[in-house]
């Protein structure tokens, strides 16, 4: 999936830029640019990648406690970039569902 975003960033990037303005109309008024959204941090689940989780202190006071040893796991380079339902398949039971919802239930109760 990561390459598939990857490869599709790329051609943005590559694309000409008059491909964009095509879009917009000659005759129609210029628009001002939106509000930008209020700034809110987004709640931390069981889809955030493991190293988003563990970079916030509380995040990773939930990973430790729930789910011991898991940042300190030697293959953790390998799969922090992965949510812990893309990773818990792969965990040949190591993680098993129960503590899954008891890590989603700890991240919903972090106060942001």
């Amino acid at each position: 999936m990561r390459t598939l975003n990857s490869l599709f960033a790329l051609a943005l990037l590559a694309a000409p830029l008059h491909a964009f303005a095509q879009t917009a109309s000659a005759s129609s008024p210029p628009t001002a640019p939106a509000a930008p959204a209020p700034a809110t941090e987004a709640k931390m689940t069981l889809d955030t990648p493991l190293e988003q989780i563990a970079a916030d202190p509380s995040g990773k006071a939930v990973l430790d406690k729930d789910l011991p040893g898991l940042s300190a796991h030697p293959m953790w380079e390998s799969f922090k970039g992965m949510s812990l339902k893309e990773l818990q398949p792969m965990s040949n039971g190591k993680i098993p569902v129960e503590r899954l919802t008891l890590v989603a239930s700890d991240l919903a109760a972090i106060k942001k």
